[in-house]
């Protein structure tokens, strides 16, 4: 059984959980809501998604603390499928993803994201941070005679002043006294004000109106009923499974991607230790639970987690907490959550900005190598222009050719001739495609003896091009007549090359035992 208040030897706070997890239950509705939209279906597939990814990821996933929900990455992916075939393919293919990402997990893909370069985290976090904060800014809108306009004058006055009173008990509050979270005190408090003041200020239930049609504004409410076990309506066929499967895909990449990177963000600030593999397979869970249960499906959200993790909520009891709450509120208490002044939710939201951005990255940016001051760059801006997943992918790649290209000539050779008379090239640094062209110009095998050794001690043969060079320098010692040794070269690579045996001789003695690819990652 989990223990839902211990991890291992970590003690959490119930007390800070369960009030952590009320605060992000409340910050959960908007955005919930707004995905929603943007994938084109009804607010409350958006909320069941917040409610079953909440309480799924936080029972079965791999970071306690962290939140998952409906989130944009993943919405945008949805709504041309959503558009061409209708809700119920969402739902098959959200199921399916779900399927997939526990199969990730069981295949213990989820080491992978410990892979990802320093930078590229960096670059990931501040786009991030500036995606959040422009998606806040839609709050600065009202309904006008030509659709949605930016507030203005008194309007935009209360708007500001509540966002800045929000900002300040959150900032000021944990100064005085850590008793209750400083978000959940900001939120009721600025709620009674706009209710004590009779201040016109937009509220939840406004939002949720003006992206409706003007016939069902005026009956929108988020009251809605527990979701039902329901099997995707779509045709099992074939066809059907070549509809759904790449958006599948990509929304099981795109949701791991942003998971596991939220997950090492979290790992980071709480100087503790998720478990990504077990991320995949909660996530998976999760998502295959939407697809029969009527949501849209999601994964991590970085802007809740850490509006969990800066209000103390670091245990599963705060994830599942959220997760409650806001199906209470969807069950009884809908006309509560939808007075809460947008205000209030915004000016939590930039707090959560203010946070998430690294605003060390400004200071040492002239200080760290151009290359990975570039990474850190274009990784941000992509994620800003297009998506996360897009982004670090890229930023990825970026760093490894960057690395290939450092260390392309990072291969140097000492030579002498030992006690038999043989050529021995004592080879320093990596073999890999990078590094191969440089390799081959290192011997002479016209003016080099009969017998040529290759002493690798202090090499290692990092790729298939790396085996795939050695193979086309035997080849051109035994075309000289002459015999390749090739001493202290891994099992496996010469497993691989091809023509040992009649071109060089390999030295078995005293092998160390590395692999091409490593697998140390856990």
């Amino acid at each position: 059984m989990f223990n839902l208040i211990h991890e291992k030897a970590n003690q959490y706070n119930v007390k800070n959980d369960v009030l952590s997890g009320t605060t992000v239950a409340l910050a959960l509705v908007p955005e919930a809501v707004a995905f929603a939209f943007v994938a084109g279906v009804e607010p409350m597939v958006g909320l069941y998604a917040a409610f079953m990814m909440g309480l799924l990821t936080a029972i079965f996933g791999g970071r306690p603390g962290m939140i998952s929900g409906a989130t944009g990455a993943t919405a945008v992916v949805m709504v041309s499928l959503v558009a061409q075939h209708g809700v119920q393919y969402l739902f098959a293919a959200v199921l399916l993803a779900g399927v997939i990402q526990i199969l990730a997990g069981v295949l213990k893909l989820g080491k992978f994201i410990r892979m990802v370069p320093h930078p590229v985290m960096l670059g990931f976090v501040n786009g991030l941070a500036i995606v959040i904060f422009l998606a806040q800014l839609g709050q600065f809108k009202v309904q006008g005679a030509g659709g949605m306009e930016w507030m203005q004058g008194e309007a935009l006055m209360i708007m500001v002043g509540l966002i800045a009173l929000t900002m300040a008990i959150v900032h000021f509050l944990p100064k005085l006294t850590t008793a209750v979270p400083a978000g959940l005190v900001a939120i009721i408090a600025v709620t009674m004000i706009v209710i004590g003041l009779d201040l016109e200020a937009r509220s939840v239930i406004d939002f949720v109106r003006d992206s409706l049609p003007a016939e069902e504004a005026a009956t929108a409410t988020l009251k809605g009923e527990l979701p039902s076990f329901a099997i995707p309506a779509v045709p099992m066929t074939l066809e059907t499974l070549w509809i759904i499967l790449p958006y599948a895909a990509i929304i099981a990449a795109i949701g791991l991607i942003e998971s596991l990177l939220t997950l090492s963000l979290i790992d980071e600030i709480t100087e503790t230790r998720g478990q990504g593999n077990r991320e995949c397979v909660g996530q998976g869970i999760a998502n295959s639970v939407n697809g029969v249960f009527g949501g849209m499906g999601g994964c991590a959200m970085i802007g809740q987690s850490m509006i969990n993790i800066n209000n103390g909520g670091r245990g599963r009891l705060s994830g599942i907490t959220a997760a409650l709450v806001l199906l209470a509120f969807i069950l009884f208490g809908a006309q509560y959550i939808e007075m809460i002044p947008l205000a209030a939710l915004v000016g939590i939201m930039f707090m959560v900005v203010l946070g998430t951005f690294e605003w060390s990255s400004l200071r040492i940016i002239r200080k760290i190598p151009p290359s990975d001051a570039f990474i850190l760059i274009l990784v941000s801006g992509v994620t800003v222009m297009y998506d996360l997943a897009i982004a670090v992918i890229i930023g990825v790649i970026v760093s490894a050719l960057v690395f290939a290209w450092k260390h392309a000539k990072h291969i140097m050779v000492d030579t002498y001739v030992d006690e038999n008379g043989y050529k021995v090239y004592d080879l320093r640094g990596p073999i890999f495609f990078g590094s191969v062209s440089h390799f081959r110009e290192l011997f002479d095998p016209k003016n080099d003896p009969e017998h040529v050794v290759i002493e690798f001690k202090r090499s290692r043969v990092s790729d298939h091009s790396g085996i795939e060079a050695l193979d086309a320098l035997a080849l051109r010692y035994q075309k000289e007549g002459k015999t390749l040794h090739l001493r202290h070269l891994s099992p496996e690579c010469r497993k691989l090359l091809k023509n040992a045996g009649d071109l060089c001789e390999v030295n078995v003695l005293e092998d160390p035992n590395y692999r091409v690819a490593t697998d140390v990652l856990a």
